[in-house]
């Protein structure tokens, strides 16, 4: 661990950075990462935490379930510290922080870092270069029958473009793979507790879709006809997508919408509300629920 953060700082004159920023979540904001670059930095293995490594000191970041747990795993190389002072963090000022911009969202960042030091985007994800890890791909996706969770795709469809012609919004980027389950009634195997499809989708007020994963795990969805060819989107051709998608503006999730995705999303569209719907509409219960 302390050879993998020698290396991290050789990096910092470089990217003109005087720390990085390592949040123990994906780029779908799950703490259940199969990269688990928090633990290879700093040792820690519990699930909730986010480690800075400045040019002198380092900070842990955890909750009170990990008080001891920290202290055993990392104590001797990181300050530890409770998630309350992350808020307008003061323990170190006027500094360059450097974070991959697919692990945060913009409301993270100004709560945490904006009111005393700077952020820098850094394209690559410097645990990645210091330490490659396998990602093992996980079992396709797989769709749920109707008489099972009691309500069909196009009507739970009809409901969300209901909602962007009454907000005038053109498209809205669902963005938590919970949600995604939800509206598509597709599951997966990306969580260890429960069947998370990690994936995101596009849905425009003409109710057209394009469910944005790997083909691998999309393959069984294209072949039993739930989802079309031309609704599928491979994850790397989202950013040439977006720009000749017709509109205006676009919805997207505060908290889980990445610095990375709202930036692309924002080079061509209005952002005009920053709350995903299907959070509420998935609360109503229908009447199979209620009867169950």
């Amino acid at each position: 661990m302390k050879n993998y953060i020698n290396v991290l700082r050789d990096k910092f004159k470089k990217y003109e950075i005087d720390g990085y920023v390592v949040p123990k979540n994906d780029d779908f904001f799950t703490e259940y990462s199969k990269l688990n670059r928090l633990e290879v930095i700093s040792n820690f293995s519990g699930s909730a935490g986010l480690a800075i490594i400045l040019k002198n000191k380092n900070y842990l970041f955890t909750d009170g379930r990990y008080t001891i747990q920290s202290k055993i795993e990392s104590g001797k190389n990181f300050k530890i510290y409770g998630f309350e002072k992350l808020i307008n963090c003061s323990l170190f000022k006027n500094l360059t922080l450097g974070i991959d911009p697919k692990l945060f969202t913009n409301t993270q960042i100004k709560n945490y870092f904006l009111k005393y030091n700077k952020i820098k985007y850094v394209e690559k994800n410097l645990i990645d270069e210091i330490k490659k890890q396998k990602e093992y791909t996980s079992i396709p996706f797989f769709s749920l029958d109707k008489n099972i969770v009691g309500e069909s795709i196009n009507s739970k469809l009809n409901k969300i473009t209901k909602y962007l012609k009454k907000n005038k919004c053109d498209y809205i980027f669902i963005s938590a793979p919970e949600n995604v389950a939800w509206t598509l009634n597709i599951r997966g195997g990306d969580g260890p507790n429960s069947p998370i499809p990690n994936s995101r989708l596009i849905i425009s007020k003409s109710k057209k879709i394009l469910l944005i994963s790997n083909l691998k795990k999309c393959k069984k969805l294209l072949k039993n006809k739930i989802i079309k060819k031309n609704e599928f989107l491979d994850v790397h051709t989202l950013p040439s997508k977006i720009v000749h998608l017709k509109g205006k503006n676009f919805i997207i999730d505060d908290r889980t919408c990445s610095i990375f995705y709202e930036n692309l999303i924002k080079s061509k569209f209005k952002i005009i509300n920053r709350e995903d719907p299907t959070y509420l509409l998935k609360a109503i219960k229908i009447k199979l629920k209620l009867r169950i």
